[in-house]
């Protein structure tokens, strides 16, 4: 883990939340979009497992506690502004609280 690049995150740009994209390590398939705050940085690094911050219910949430569907962290990266992170993963199940495997199912165009 490069630390020097860990210290660049500014999560006060975001009001102490990230955004970050996680996309499936194996085939490159987006499968959602979550916020994570410097704490559930650290879980997720200290784990292997994603830990998010849920806006809706102001608290940590570990992906896959409640469902099982777990996603095991592969790799982690960050933009060249250091504000947005992509996580890829081993998605165990859906990654979507709907039962879809990806979030973006809903075509627009």
């Amino acid at each position: 883990m490069d630390t020097e690049i860990l210290q660049k995150i500014d999560f006060q740009k975001g009001r102490g939340l990230i955004p970050v994209v996680i996309q499936d390590f194996q085939n490159g398939e987006v499968l959602m979009l979550a916020y994570m705050t410097k704490e559930s940085l650290e879980k997720t690094i200290e784990t292997g497992k994603t830990w998010f911050w849920s806006r809706t219910r102001n608290e940590l949430w570990n992906k896959g506690a409640t469902s099982g569907h777990y996603q095991y962290v592969n790799s982690i990266n960050l933009d060249c502004d250091c504000d947005t992170i992509l996580i890829k993963v081993n998605q165990i199940g859906a990654a979507c609280h709907t039962g879809h495997r990806s979030c973006f199912y809903k075509k627009l165009y």
